[in-house]
């Protein structure tokens, strides 16, 4: 009986020895979000333990907690999908990918913390990472305008939706626009999304065309404009740059009833650069 229990105790230190070198790290790109932001979470798993690491076979070997700061209760809609397995070989890290959003109900102002669980089901082990905080703040909304939803995007009735500007003072130091699609009321949001960073003396134009999309003209910097074009579903269509040459960019209408940029120079994207022979593609007439 002794022997039986020596064995059990080195095989538990074995584990707890193995999983010591695993370790879990949660990261975002940002810390501050709007009320129904995308909340994309990168989780760095690091495997140390002199073994090879079988994961993402069940449902559960990789879940999410995410905790009010401020003492009010988050509700989950479901659990997040993460199954795909892989190998994870000693002395490589891997990183998982997802977006919280759909899965929590992060919708008020305050601060909040996500924890990330890792379970080694060839171990019987679990792995909780340390918590990463961020805030989900409020900003201020420049413009809203009700549009019709396109029929290609409706069910039988007809449907009615809002698009909202909204600035918000990133990390202090700087301003960002963000777009803003819910129900007139808003009491429903179907998309948050991040358009650009903007200077405070910029003031968008904005104007929702033939097919419901809006179009955003705005000041990023002394003589640069960014043109966003918006889908009714939220989702970024187009980006273009403009620059303040001779005449100041502006939203216009063309003969064809389109919303049309007037007035700067649009910048090329790199797709549209002329494309530059190398010297041994460089054909030399021959001489007469």
């Amino acid at each position: 009986m002794k022997k039986l229990f020596i064995i059990f105790a080195l095989l538990g230190w074995a584990v707890s020895h193995g999983l010591a070198q695993v370790t879990v790290e949660v990261t975002l790109d940002q810390n501050e979000f709007l009320p129904g932001e995308s909340l994309p979470v990168a989780v760095k798993i690091t495997n140390r333990s002199g073994q090879r690491l079988h994961l993402g076979e069940e449902p559960n070997w990789l879940t999410f907690n995410v905790e009010s700061l401020d003492g009010f209760t988050v509700l989950k809609n479901a659990e997040v999908p993460v199954v795909g397995p892989f190998d994870l070989e000693s002395s490589q890290m891997g990183i998982k990918r997802v977006d919280l959003a759909p899965y929590f109900s992060v919708t008020q102002s305050g601060r909040y913390k996500i924890v990330a669980t890792l379970r080694i089901k060839d171990w019987a082990a679990e792995e909780a990472s340390e918590g990463k905080a961020f805030d989900v703040v409020n900003g201020i909304t420049l413009w809203s305008q009700d549009f019709g939803v396109p029929e290609i995007l409706q069910g039988h009735s007809p449907e009615a939706r809002k698009y909202s500007l909204i600035k918000v003072n990133y990390l202090v130091s700087q301003l960002r626009l963000y777009v803003q699609v819910s129900d007139p009321t808003d009491a429903q949001v179907y998309k948050v999304q991040a358009i650009g960073p903007m200077v405070s003396f910029s003031q968008p134009e904005e104007q929702v065309d033939q097919y419901s999309q809006l179009h955003v003209l705005y000041q990023t910097g002394g003589a640069v404009f960014s043109y966003t074009v918006i889908a009714p579903n939220g989702t970024i269509v187009s980006r273009e740059l403009y620059d303040y040459v001779n005449s100041r960019p502006r939203l216009g209408v063309n003969p064809q009833g389109e919303v049309v940029v007037v007035g700067g120079v649009r910048r090329l994207k790199t797709n549209e650069m002329p494309r530059v022979k190398m010297p041994n593609e460089v054909q030399i007439p021959a001489k007469p």
